[in-house]
């Protein structure tokens, strides 16, 4: 036996109670402390528990509580569980390529493209999903807008919905619903121009999914649209704060009802603005709202016949 192999016999010696040279330690995992079983001798305290923090009760708790590997997501079609061959054909070993090293990966990339896509149902939902991927980028939409949008998506799939529709039509309508379900205010008027589909495309599909998904999708409060209205026309906290108050009080009285939220937000963006001295014109809050200038000024008008607001010319 060499020399090596005995060091490393001996490095790896089970540890004896220095009390009673028992070697049946045992770990208190509640205190951090090793304890010897024959004499109740505390060998070693303060240790490092190297596990996990959490706890699991059952195997599938424990299958999602780990962190080994990258998360789940539904925005893949394959929810991320496999793997990706990287177009550069290059590694931590490459250094030395042939041409021969370089088509090969070629040909691994292409093939395991392929077979990341079973059949016809997973290549519509790949399809989709990177149309929705699209929409989100394009609006700016955070992470979890995506995520709720690819659940809609894939319990339509589930459901045999997308037959006979346009994928596009129904991503984006499923990009609205999560939208108004997450309480984010995008219109669609917003969302038509990053698609292909129309306006009427997509309003057709959204109200298709909400009624047979049986989704409860709330409506949308013209408060939402303050902050936006008000960022994008660079108005101070105090106009906002009024537009809010205007809002609140016309929602009191009932006077968003039938109405378009978009509309009662721009005009009491609109009269906020007068009454905190920042004017800004009608056109220029329509162009920032996407309504026109005569559906500001009607509501303009209802406004301030029934909360009584006097400006003082």
């Amino acid at each position: 036996m060499s020399r090596k192999t005995v060091a490393q016999m001996s490095k790896y010696k089970p540890r004896v109670c220095p009390e009673c040279g028992d070697t049946r330690l045992m770990n208190d995992y509640d205190q951090g402390e090793l304890v010897c079983m024959g004499c109740g001798y505390v060998v070693d305290d303060k240790m490092a528990d190297t596990g996990p923090e959490w706890r699991a009760f059952d195997q599938e708790q424990k299958a999602k509580r780990t962190r080994v590997g990258a998360p789940l997501t539904y925005t893949i079609h394959d929810k991320g569980l496999s793997t990706l061959i990287d177009w550069h054909s290059q590694g931590a070993l490459n250094k030395n390529r042939t041409a021969a090293n370089v088509s090969q990966v070629f040909m691994l990339r292409k093939w395991q493209r392929r077979i990341r896509v079973a059949d016809a149902s997973e290549r519509n939902l790949a399809f989709a999903l990177s149309e929705m991927s699209k929409i989100a980028s394009s609006l700016n939409l955070p992470k979890s807008i995506l995520e709720t949008a690819a659940v809609f998506y894939r319990k339509a799939v589930k459901k045999r919905l997308i037959r006979g529709r346009s994928i596009q039509g129904i991503a984006a309508a499923a990009i609205y619903m999560s939208c108004r379900k997450c309480s984010v205010p995008r219109t669609l008027d917003e969302i038509a121009p990053a698609t292909y589909v129309g306006k009427k495309e997509i309003a057709r599909c959204f109200r298709f999914l909400a009624k047979e998904l049986d989704e409860f999708i709330p409506p949308v409060f013209p408060a939402r649209y303050i902050s936006k209205f008000s960022n994008k026309l660079i108005v101070a906290g105090k106009a906002e704060n009024v537009a809010a108050s205007i809002i609140e009080i016309a929602k009191n009285i009932r006077l968003t009802s039938g109405r378009g939220p978009t509309g009662i937000a721009a005009a009491a963006t609109y009269i906020a603005s007068v009454l905190a001295g920042e004017k800004k014109t009608q056109r220029e809050v329509a162009n920032v709202a996407n309504v026109t200038e005569v559906t500001i000024r009607n509501r303009y008008k209802e406004l301030m016949e029934r909360l009584e607001i006097k400006v003082k010319v």
